[in-house]
């Protein structure tokens, strides 16, 4: 069952989730990104799986909130401790660590999150690190398998060679593309996210995605008023696209 705000942002294309970080359990710092994320205008947040973690994000907000990991147990705690929805990913923090997921891994873990899980939404990322072709086969797969949104990637795969907006574009470039792709292959929401700013907001909606996931470009930030900052601008983005859309 999907939270009545989430399906009417992703009804109006205007859905921005603000990531936290899947390996964040610094208290202090998660409160002041969903603070921000509160503040700013943002339609949910994304948080690590843990348990004290998800009570804290509950006392900061009453947005939704998603729950990242790759374990089907801390889905189930998640979901005990107050999580509104789950996600299969955020891999990016993986990459660093030497590791990756494939198409039968994914859709594996979709399944058996589905199946101790059936009434929750469910989102899933697919890794970036597939060919396109097969990013889009496994999207169609995950759908079939359960899922309700699925959610692209790609940031930490790009090396922009350009500074200022050129740059922040080439970063964008490899979840834009898989948005594009697989929006057409798919009849759920379709979130983009991982290097997007309030420069590629924009594109990612025009591509289309129904909604954004936003995490370094907020949570990297040393003060929580430019977190609050980044979020509005964020949402100020979503604007025109929205409109676009609609039109």
């Amino acid at each position: 069952m999907m939270h009545s705000a989430l399906q009417l942002a992703f009804a109006q294309s205007s859905a921005l989730k603000i990531i936290s970080g899947l390996n964040n359990f610094d208290h202090e710092r998660v409160a002041a990104v969903v603070r921000a994320a509160d503040q700013g205008g943002a339609t949910f947040v994304d948080t690590a799986a843990d348990a004290d973690l998800i009570q804290l994000v509950r006392q900061q907000t009453q947005l939704p909130i998603c729950v990242s990991a790759v374990e089907t147990k801390l889905f189930v705690m998640a979901v005990e401790a107050g999580a509104d929805l789950i996600e299969i990913g955020n891999f990016d923090s993986f990459y660093a660590q030497g590791r990756q997921f494939s198409s039968v891994e994914v859709l594996a873990l979709t399944r058996e999150v589905r199946s101790h899980l059936p009434h929750v939404a469910l989102s899933v990322t697919v890794p970036h690190i597939l060919e396109l072709d097969q990013q889009v086969q496994l999207a169609v797969d995950l759908v079939a398998a359960g899922a309700d949104i699925i959610q692209t990637e790609g940031g930490t795969s790009s090396e922009p060679v350009h500074a200022g907006t050129l740059g922040l574009i080439e970063k964008a470039a490899p979840t834009l593309a898989a948005a594009s792709e697989i929006s057409k292959a798919v009849s759920v929401p379709v979130m983009c996210a991982s290097g997007l700013s309030d420069v590629t907001a924009p594109l990612a909606i025009a591509a289309g995605a129904q909604g954004i996931g936003v995490g370094s470009a907020v949570n990297q930030l040393n003060s929580e008023l430019a977190m609050i900052a980044a979020v509005r601008s964020l949402v100020e983005a979503l604007q025109p696209a929205r409109l676009t859309r609609t039109v």
